[in-house]
């Protein structure tokens, strides 16, 4: 559907990625006249670079947050966004199966976004402009929220002098078991996080205040009142 894409920011995590993606699948780079202008570029630089662009190509981005309307005076554009966090470290391969969030005004612009998606190995579904939010959230939840976790149960595993590496596998198959849920909290166990409530205060006091909340909201999860938690 497009043979040539622009893209701006191609040395980035995202960039890059879909660069190799694109050029495996034979699709024209950096040529001139493109049909597409992707911006690969930081959310609070979309709408200048946007701005300064030529109109008439189609013109897209790849951020999560950012509305269409930060793509104006365009009028030819879309959104995609891979719901993946990227690596320089890795290749195209990161894109393969992942899904991705088309946000489209047209149905032009629906199917122009949907064969990019599909170009890159995405899996696409449509995202309305004004749901960007709460799904951004989610994204940010699920990824950014989860290093900091893992960051707090590292230290944890420090002040047991455990390795705190040790917990990786764990992670891992969590995810592999499909996030079933297991612990004291889904057995109803309030002694259990009794104690860890006591040495997390006794050695980790900054942390208490997210193991609290968390325990509350897996306490929703696992079917109990969050009220059991104790104080």
């Amino acid at each position: 559907m497009i043979e040539s894409i622009r893209i701006v920011g191609a040395r980035g995590r995202v960039g890059s990625t879909l660069s190799a993606r694109l050029a495996q699948r034979g699709v024209g780079l950096d040529q001139p006249d493109p049909e597409l202008v992707l911006l690969c570029v930081p959310d609070r630089a979309i709408t200048e670079v946007a701005s300064e662009t030529p109109v008439g190509p189609w013109i897209a981005h790849v951020s999560g947050a950012t509305p269409l309307d930060a793509l104006d005076p365009h009028t030819r554009r879309f959104g995609l966004h891979p719901l993946q966090s990227f690596s320089k470290e890795r290749g195209p391969e990161q894109l393969d199966g992942v899904w991705g969030a088309v946000s489209a005004e047209t149905d032009d612009a629906r199917a122009a976004g949907r064969w990019l998606a599909e170009t890159l190995g995405l899996r696409p579904f449509d995202l309305a402009d004004d749901k960007r939010a709460a799904y951004h959230a989610g994204a940010a939840i699920a990824s950014n929220y989860l290093v900091t976790l893992r960051a707090a149960a590292r230290s944890l595993l420090e002040a047991a002098d455990v390795p705190p590496e040790a917990l990786d596998p764990l992670i891992r198959g969590v995810m592999d078991t499909d996030f079933e849920l297991t612990g004291p909290i889904a057995r109803g166990d309030w002694e259990t996080v009794e104690r860890h409530l006591a040495v997390i205060r006794a050695e980790r006091p900054d942390l208490e205040g997210l193991y609290v909340v968390l325990a509350e909201a897996t306490a929703r999860v696992a079917g109990h009142d969050p009220q059991e938690v104790p104080a």
